[in-house]
């Protein structure tokens, strides 16, 4: 069994290895040069996007519901555990290269969701199926005459069997053990609670679970962010002496106690891939199933997804930890964080102590609410991915698995499983990148097009609907 550890945790250090660590940033940067930078340029489209109606269109959820979807897969426990986590072994430097990892990878994002919707397919019940398998396939074969199924195959066999462990036990187990901690309700009453719910709402298939995280969704970030912000603001002579050990740190080892400048960097952008998953294809799956026709302005409103998870939500968190007294930095620059407090225990403990009383119950229930909409988002990924493989017939066998697999996860250790689910995450990105920079010219060349339309209407002066009683007045003449 300690040999088999150890194989994971081998596996899943070289899955997140400097190899992908690099590969994940420059592909983002490449893209981002090749868009001109589009999760900026179009953020304002972005958010006009979201109240957009497009029911007329091909599809079976709406792009508000499909970014709710991949953000409900995408906020977990990444944004609170993974930033302390980052803090800890990264120091307050890794925080920038988490905001660096965000910002770039908002055209990760952008490119993810353009051919999610471009190469998509209707399968037999009459269901949007995309994603990066299928624009692997698809895709490669339209621009190079290539048969790249199997590698197709392989991301969606990655993405099957990371779903178990990243979108399912781990997540159940955080919200059965947060649960226990604050409120002390027993890991079996929970996980027969959170069966209850995920199975109501996942059988109802993807329109059902559309409605629920574009309810859950806005919701739990809105609580998230109003008590960080409460404390931050609360604390506010501080905010200026954070941006400043932030920056200060994000270019010297001196964060980490003597550690190198690459400790930092990797663990920010690791952190940040986690907390936002750009590159990691998971989100596209969502995008493919949006009633939009436009693989452009889909791509634009997910590129919306980076910013909130991570230059939001993180950086929420991020300012609340260094704010807050747990972590102390000395004249040298070195960080001091008492030994005890690692993960999820240093944000609760930050919190509390800047909301005495209530800090560590929003800590808890941002947990309990991040953790249960992404077993509901990354179901839909995982049952996708299935789909894939074998076909719809072997997607019921994989609900009641999923739903299975919630109760286990809830009332067993699962230290085997985080390395699994780590070793996986970081292979689905290989493929899925691959395919990305393969068809990158059908981004660059489509988005181009939607730019040169844009413009056009922009210097076409608009006509005014002439008025119904001047038309009847003519009528008459």
């Amino acid at each position: 069994m300690l040999l088999f550890e150890n194989f994971v945790a081998k596996g899943a250090e070289l899955a997140w290895g400097s190899f992908t660590i690099l590969l994940l940033v420059g592909t983002g940067l490449y893209l981002s040069i090749g868009t001109r930078f589009v999760q900026f340029r179009k953020i304002g489209t972005a958010i006009k996007s979201l109240f957009d109606k497009n029911d007329e269109q091909e599809g079976d959820i709406s792009s508000f519901q499909a970014l709710m979807t991949s953000l409900a897969a995408t906020i977990g426990t990444g944004n609170i555990v993974g930033v302390s986590s980052a803090i800890v072994f990264g120091g307050p430097g890794a925080v920038f290269w988490m905001w660096v990892s965000g910002a770039i990878g908002g055209a990760t994002r952008f490119a993810e969701a353009l051919l999610a919707v471009k190469y998509r397919v209707t399968n037999e019940s009459g269901e949007k199926s995309g994603g990066p398998m299928y624009y692997i396939e698809h895709g490669m074969k339209e621009q190079y005459g290539k048969n790249m199924a199997w590698l197709g195959s392989t991301f969606a066999f990655f993405g099957f069997i990371a779903s178990f462990g990243t979108g399912n036990m781990a997540q159940a187990n955080s919200v059965a053990q947060s649960l226990q901690v604050t409120f002390g309700v027993n890991t079996i009453v929970s996980g027969l609670v959170m069966v209850v719910l995920v199975g109501c709402v996942i059988l109802g298939g993807v329109k059902s679970i559309g409605k629920v995280t574009e309810k859950v969704v806005p919701t739990m970030a809105l609580m998230y962010i109003t008590g960080s912000l409460f404390a931050i603001i609360s604390n506010y002579h501080l905010i200026p002496y954070v941006f400043n050990v932030i920056f200060a740190n994000a270019f010297t080892g001196a964060a980490v106690g003597g550690g190198v400048l690459g400790t930092v960097l990797r663990m920010g952008i690791a952190r940040g891939v986690f907390s936002n998953e750009a590159g990691l294809g998971s989100a596209p799956i969502a995008h493919a199933a949006s009633k939009n026709d436009n693989p452009v302005t889909e791509g634009i409103t997910a590129s919306l997804s980076t910013f909130i998870a991570t230059l939001v939500v993180c950086s929420m968190t991020a300012f609340v930890i260094l704010i807050s007294p747990m972590v102390v930095m000395t004249e040298a620059g070195v960080m001091e964080i008492e030994e005890s407090l690692r993960g999820a225990a240093l944000t609760t403990v930050a919190f509390d102590s800047l909301l005495p009383g209530i800090g560590g119950y929003i800590v808890s229930l941002g947990l309990v609410f991040f953790a249960f909409s992404t077993i509901i988002g990354w179901y839909y990924y995982g049952v996708k991915c299935a789909e894939y493989i074998g076909g719809l017939k072997i997607t019921k066998f994989y609900t009641w698995a999923w739903i299975g697999l919630v109760f286990i996860g809830a009332v067993i250790p699962l230290e085997i499983v985080w390395g699994l689910s780590d070793m996986f995450n970081g292979l689905m990105a290989l493929p899925n990148l691959i395919g990305l920079i393969g068809l990158s010219p059908v981004v660059f060349a489509m988005l181009k097009e939607y730019d040169e339309q844009e413009a056009l209407k922009a210097k076409t002066p608009s006509v005014k609907p002439i008025p119904s009683n001047v038309l009847e007045g003519v009528r008459r003449q």
